[in-house]
């Protein structure tokens, strides 16, 4: 695909730290939100319905249950792995649950550490110096703060229920212990134009981010937005506009920052809309072409540079 030649992902940093491929495995471990349990909202973010990237979901297995049968389905034995707490809301519980979550996937031999993905308003200290914790014994960890967008009109529209400062605090937190942070951003929420998601990104940046996921805005059974795009009354962006503004974005970012993800899709019948993002290479290619011919991550930032430099 060759992605890795015009961006810094996840896949190359893992491989530069251990000398091979590190192969994520998702886990649900049942945690809520308190968007869902009535403690800050009922029904969720407008956009979700786990089921549509979380496999396990609604599974029984334990947590080394589900990283087993992650591996069986992988195959070979000879890899490691990385456990991704994907499911809601992964620091939503008491800390007594969240260490026994998270110790069972540390004791599995194979695994070589932790994403743990979140909100940012669900991040007290106590679990900070958890995560810190597994660092200190040498795991890789990553937490994964669902911002989507840092603009407040938007941010209430999707029923997120919090707001950009939150997320920040919880940023400016965690990297002052040295954790990893890696954010999701959404293009093409209701109401955003690419500036939006320009305006977005740089205030990431100045908060401080170690690690950037990219999501187009897709649609998806049993959210709020499936009743919103049945009745009309929500406009998506073409595969055309994703692309070029994703592009743009990994263009603005400095080269440190490690990639994750700058696409996603998801399967019928889950997906409703668009048709485009239910096939997993379509935006992958078209991103590669795009950076093979108008530049790669921080090239324009690095270009700016030197002609600033030059007078």
């Amino acid at each position: 695909m060759g992605l890795d030649k015009h961006v810094h992902t996840l896949g190359t940093y893992m491989k530069q730290r251990y000398g091979s491929k590190i192969h994520k495995l998702t886990i649900d471990a049942a945690f809520t939100c308190p968007n869902r349990d009535g403690s800050l909202g009922l029904g969720g973010c407008t956009f979700c319905n786990v089921s549509s990237f979380s496999a396990e979901h609604g599974s029984k297995a334990s947590v080394a249950e589900q990283l087993a049968m992650g591996k069986q389905r992988r195959g070979s034995k000879e890899k490691r792995y990385m456990a991704y707490f994907q499911a809601y809301t992964s620091t939503y519980d008491e800390y007594a649950v969240l260490k026994d979550k998270y110790q069972q996937a540390m004791d599995v031999s194979d695994i070589v550490g932790l994403c743990v993905g979140t909100r940012p308003d669900c991040v007290p200290d106590d679990v900070l110096e958890l995560l810190v914790s597994y660092q200190q014994e040498g795991m890789e960890v990553w937490l994964e703060l669902g911002l989507q967008t840092a603009h407040a009109s938007t941010l209430k529209k999707i029923n997120r229920g919090h707001d950009f400062e939150a997320y920040r605090d919880t940023v400016v937190r965690a990297r002052a212990l040295g954790i990893k942070v890696c954010t999701h951003l959404i293009l093409g929420l209701p109401g955003e134009t690419p500036e939006h998601a320009q305006q977005t990104l740089d205030l990431v940046l100045d908060a401080g981010v170690d690690g950037i996921k990219l999501h187009p805005l897709h649609v998806v059974e049993n959210s709020t937005m499936a009743k919103q795009w049945r009745a009309d009354r929500l406009p998506l962006w073409d595969l055309d506009k994703y692309v070029s503004t994703a592009c743009d974005l990994i263009r603005r970012t400095p080269a440190e920052v490690v990639f994750h993800r700058v696409s996603a899709y998801a399967r019928p019948p889950e997906l409703l809309a668009p048709d485009w993002c239910g096939d997993k290479w379509l935006a992958m290619n078209a991103i590669v072409e795009n950076l093979a011919a108008n530049g790669g991550q921080a090239t324009a930032l690095t270009e700016r540079r030197i002609a600033v430099a030059q007078g």
